[in-house]
């Protein structure tokens, strides 16, 4: 089977380009003198991309043998489907939640009462059509990507599968589950607080902005409302449980009820290249 192998560098300055060239020289690199965001990245390489399946696959995930033959079968198979996402395990190998329903209204309901699972959709044994997949490991059909702009940039991390997958279903193309492509996504997430809180902040901020995107506004005020509520009940249940952490799921609730407070991943990254650009010191990395 003929491939190409496209690797992005987003400004990592830890010497990961360089590798690439010395060890993959058959590798097209994309290295970028600046930090932008996932979607963004993604992309560029689905346009850069000549193939007609597009595999995306993030630096901290690892393709199980089988999984690209799954996921190109699954497509094959389905001509109005535009993307196959892999089912995802830890590092462990456990399978973890990587499809979901779009966000809605009764997903907000099912918060308030701690049911939250009923929009899980990375379930079963046979492929399946879902909501939305998570782009760790899947295989984009580039024809649809152009069709509906590629993802959307203004999602700098965080939702820029589920509104990619929106738009692709508004368009009338199929996301697919298929859960005999497994893939590693191994746990790379720094645990320094103040990373972690820079996630959530982005995490709440392009949720909210996946919603005013799309006019959800009645989905919109259900998911702050319940899911505030949900956030400070798993805090006063964290508060009295030995080694939970009640003050992450404080900030849960407090980005919840004001996304646009706070300071997320985009402007870590946004403060990382102005101290490139000379202008001003990092005061903190960004991933």
């Amino acid at each position: 089977m003929e491939h190409e192998l496209l690797v992005l560098d987003n400004a990592s300055g830890d010497g990961s380009a360089e590798v690439v060239r010395e060890r993959y020289p058959e590798a097209r690199l994309i290295a970028l003198d600046r930090r932008t965001g996932k979607a963004e990245n993604d992309s560029t390489l689905l346009r850069e991309a000549r193939g007609r399946w597009c595999l995306l696959l993030n630096e901290d995930s690892e393709l199980r043998e089988g999984a690209t033959r799954a996921l190109i079968d699954a497509l094959e198979a389905d001509t109005g489907a535009a993307v196959a996402g892999a089912q995802l395990l830890d590092s462990n190998g456990r399978p973890v939640p990587c499809a979901w329903r779009l966000p809605d209204i009764p997903w907000a309901l099912a918060a308030a009462v701690f049911r939250d699972g009923m929009a899980i959709e990375s379930t079963g044994d046979r492929v399946r059509a879902v909501g939305w997949v998570q782009s760790s490991a899947a295989l984009v059909r580039r024809e649809a990507a152009e069709q509906v702009g590629w993802l959307d940039p203004d999602f700098f991390v965080y939702s820029d599968e589920t509104d990619f997958c929106k738009r692709l279903g508004d368009a009338g193309w199929r996301i697919l589950f298929v859960p005999g492509a497994r893939a590693v996504h191994h746990n790379q997430l720094s645990t320094d607080a103040a990373a972690m809180t820079r996630r959530i902040v982005e995490f709440h901020r392009n949720r909210d902005l996946y919603f005013r995107k799309h006019g959800l506004r009645g989905t919109r005020l259900a998911w702050r409302l319940c899911w505030t509520w949900a956030y400070l009940a798993r805090a006063a249940a964290a508060a009295l449980m030995p080694g939970r952490d009640a003050r992450r799921y404080l900030i849960h609730a407090r980005q919840e009820l004001f996304p646009a407070r706070g300071e997320g991943v985009r402007d870590a990254a946004e403060a990382h290249n102005r101290a490139l650009a000379g202008s001003v010191p990092a005061r903190h990395g960004a991933r």
